[in-house]
């Protein structure tokens, strides 16, 4: 379900209208549970996969309305009401214990974790999800923003998008507590699962992976003319919001007063400090950052490998930088180490939504010890580079993608003739895993246009709508 969102951001480039019928498919009576769980994927309907449906309508609204000149209202109405539902189904169902802290096992993240999430733990008790919960604060950003637009056309949104809008808050408040037994751990500057135990204690599972940079991808900018268009609405969100300073203090500091460029406003789970402490991690070539994108685990654990033990047995997390080692899942997918585009390109999109408020006024280092310094726009054209170099040529004329096949290297039949892999080797960028991923993998299309034709001034001055555009 989560490859399908994907999949229509990289259609849209070509049809949009294929693009909005596949994002309503799984969304159709036919497949949407009557209470409101999306099917997962074709082994077992009842998992969980990240909600991205609400980030793929309103990116597949915003990218009509900058090709045709006009607004398919009735699209977004028809998929708000569905997405609702969903969205009711994770705020009921995945929230054990009422704190706005969400699970979902393995969400499509696989074998990134220390144990199978989707199974029961060894060690009893349940995983508090640093990921999960980031997704959710996502949604629920993108949810008010679709509110937002109906809003602005039939006022009987605006209760709807406040109720989502405290969501959020409450969602920042608790993951963003600080304490032993919370998310974010102060002394390592990251985010981490958080066990808990059938005694009621609880450990942080400190692995240093893609569940930890998920938080910077709850970030979405609110440009003026946004507020300004339900004044009503904005004016009410700001006085419930208000009421409790101790909820806004927990999140990245927004609202009047707390303005970026151009009067932007910002909803972010990551503030200011946390990001610049979560940047260096990410953007460090002996962690992070690949030649070929951001890596789903750090290499860091190549030579510190994370163990965790329990009942006499050990689990480990290694950094795998190409296939798993594990049969879990069947053995076929690997999050400890290679590249994977989506979430790379999520990441690239909260980097972009952090420039849009903060312009030049935050740089940093990258990669981090280069002493070379990026605005967050260069930072984000940086990965997007890097992830593209995967597909071109080298100086030998050899194609990363391609590895060591000389066939597709070199053979003047083959070599043109580019695959689109389920993910990328984390240290060489060969191509790994179902080699016709042209979906989410297609990513890289968007990419390539937006930083083709986009510069760091132009974007800060019109704003989002010019990613949107085309040339």
């Amino acid at each position: 379900a989560w490859d399908l969102a994907f999949h229509t951001i990289a259609l849209a480039a070509v049809d949009v209208d294929f693009a909005k019928q596949q994002l309503d498919l799984l969304l159709l009576g036919l497949y949407l549970h009557p209470t409101g769980q999306i099917p997962a994927y074709e082994w077992n309907f009842s998992d969980v996969n990240p909600p991205v449906h609400g980030w793929g309508t309103i990116f597949l609204y915003r990218t009509e309305q900058a090709l045709r000149g006009k607004t398919d209202l009735e699209f977004l109405k028809r998929i708000f009401g569905k997405l609702s539902a969903n969205f009711g189904w994770w705020v009921n169902r995945k929230d054990r214990d009422g704190r706005n802290l969400y699970e979902g096992g393995f969400l499509g993240l696989d074998n990134i974790g220390v144990f199978d999430r989707s199974a029961p733990l060894p060690t009893g008790g349940y995983l508090e999800q640093a990921d999960g919960t980031a997704w959710v604060a996502l949604y629920s950003q993108n949810m008010l923003e679709i509110a937002v637009e109906l809003a602005a056309n039939d006022p009987a949104y605006e209760e709807l998008a406040t109720n989502v809008g405290m969501q959020f808050l409450l969602i920042g408040r608790a993951m963003n507590g600080i304490g032993p037994d919370g998310m974010w751990d102060q002394e390592d500057g990251f985010y981490y699962d958080v066990l808990r135990l059938p005694d009621g204690s609880a450990t942080r599972l400190k692995v240093r992976s893609m569940v930890g940079l998920l938080p910077l991808c709850a970030t979405t900018v609110v440009e003026k003319w946004q507020r300004e268009r339900v004044p009503t609405l904005a004016a009410r969100l700001y006085e419930r919001w208000g009421r409790m300073p101790e909820l806004r203090e927990s999140i990245h500091a927004t609202g009047p007063g707390q303005f970026g460029v151009a009067e932007r406003g910002i909803l972010a789970l990551v503030n200011e400090d946390r990001l610049r402490r979560i940047l260096s991690r990410m953007l460090d070539e002996n962690e992070f950052l690949s030649p070929y994108g951001i890596r789903a685990l750090s290499r860091y654990h190549a030579e510190h490998p994370y163990v965790f033990n329990v009942g006499g047995q050990e689990y480990r997390v290694n950094y795998l930088p190409a296939e798993s080692d594990t049969g879990m899942f069947g053995g076929n997918s690997n999050w400890r180490g290679p590249i994977w585009m989506p979430v790379n390109a999520l990441l690239i999109r909260a980097l972009m939504q952090y420039y849009l408020y903060y312009g030049d006024n935050f740089r940093i280092e990258c990669p981090t010890g280069s002493g070379n310094s990026m605005n967050l726009f260069e930072v984000a054209r940086e990965i997007a580079n890097r992830l593209t170099r995967i597909f071109l040529r080298d100086q030998n004329g050899r194609r990363p993608v391609f590895g060591g096949a000389e066939k597709f290297q070199s053979d003047p039949y083959w070599r043109d003739h580019l695959l689109f892999y389920e993910y990328f080797h984390g240290d060489n960028g060969a191509g790994i895993g179902a080699s016709h991923q042209t979906g989410w993998t297609g990513l890289v299309a968007p990419l390539i246009e937006i930083f083709g034709h986009l510069d760091a001034q132009t974007y800060l001055e019109a704003g989002r709508a010019a990613a949107f555009e085309r040339v």
